[in-house]
């Protein structure tokens, strides 16, 4: 009888692992999937954003004002994945907590830098612009990069490539959109996936 016990118990245990490791996260927003248009974005600015060949890309403007790609969603507490390839020369950044749909800086949005041509540990790639430097350089251009945020209350969090580049404490922003910029070169972004914390 207790074998038959012991053995029951552990196919319960193995289909509870199995069940476990199959749940997906149904919760999870697709923003960009490489294959889709910009639905669930709306052009700002004046970038020439465009759906191509899988990829969102942007590679030139008219004027210096810069583009930017802003969600019609507005996110709290999240986690939010991203993969982005840019060339050496590309100026962008994903800003996160915009509460004004129409402007974008450093001060009313958190920036996670992507911006290779500067080294200082403030703005460089990595980086939340004016709030945590990254004492660890990192080159993004000329490849596909992932960069994983999360944003849970005032805990703010960068990993890119999975490489830890910031872990601070700000609280001076709650919730927002998340908004992709475009400032020069080449940039491409072929999956943007947020899940709420």
């Amino acid at each position: 009888m207790n074998r038959v016990r012991v053995r029951t118990m552990a196919v319960a245990c193995l289909l509870g692992l199995v069940g476990a490791c199959a749940h997906v996260d149904h919760s999870s927003g697709v923003l960009i999937d490489g294959s889709g248009g910009m639905d669930n974005w709306t052009p700002l600015g004046v970038a020439n954003w465009r759906a191509q060949d899988g990829v969102i890309q942007a590679d030139g403007m008219t004027g210096n004002a810069g583009g930017y790609l802003v969600s019609k969603g507005h996110y709290g507490d999240f986690r939010l994945h991203v993969e982005f390839w840019v060339s050496p020369d590309a100026k962008s950044g994903i800003f996160l907590r915009c509460a004004d749909p129409q402007t974008f800086t450093s001060r009313n949005c958190y920036e996670v830098q992507i911006y290779d041509q500067r080294p200082e540990p403030r703005y460089r790639t990595g980086s939340i612009v004016n709030v945590a430097d990254t004492s660890t350089p990192m080159l993004a251009g000329g490849r596909w990069n992932t960069c994983d945020i999360t944003a849970q209350g005032a805990h703010l969090k960068v990993v890119l490539n999975g490489v830890q580049t910031v872990d601070v404490q700000d609280g001076k922003l709650v919730d927002g959109r998340i908004v992709l910029q475009y400032r020069g070169g080449v940039v491409r972004f072929r999956s943007v996936r947020i899940g709420p914390l």
